[in-house]
């Protein structure tokens, strides 16, 4: 399923249009953002939680030359699903 996918999905069982199932995504996609960049979590409780992580600045090695090389510390986004998603799945 891709965005578009859902976009339609969310405005069949919303029952609304797409265009305002569109701005509702948005509006998530943006709140989960500016959420992350602040360093808070998204927990939606059933369904999951979002949450930055910082990875340690480390040593690499190119795997063409073997070469060592400086890899930056950045902060990463993971996502640990829900007990009711999981069950769901499974």
């Amino acid at each position: 399923m891709n965005k578009q996918d859902l976009i339609k999905k969310m405005a069949a069982d919303a029952g609304i249009t797409q265009d305002q199932a569109r701005s509702a995504l948005q509006a998530f996609e943006h709140g989960v953002t500016e959420a992350l960049i602040a360093g808070d979590s998204v927990q939606m409780i059933g369904f999951g939680a979002f949450k930055p992580s910082l990875r340690k600045a480390r040593t690499g090695r190119n795997p063409k030359t073997g070469e060592a090389i400086d890899i930056p510390a950045k902060t990463a986004v993971s996502f640990v699903a829900g007990k009711a998603l999981k069950e769901a799945v499974n």
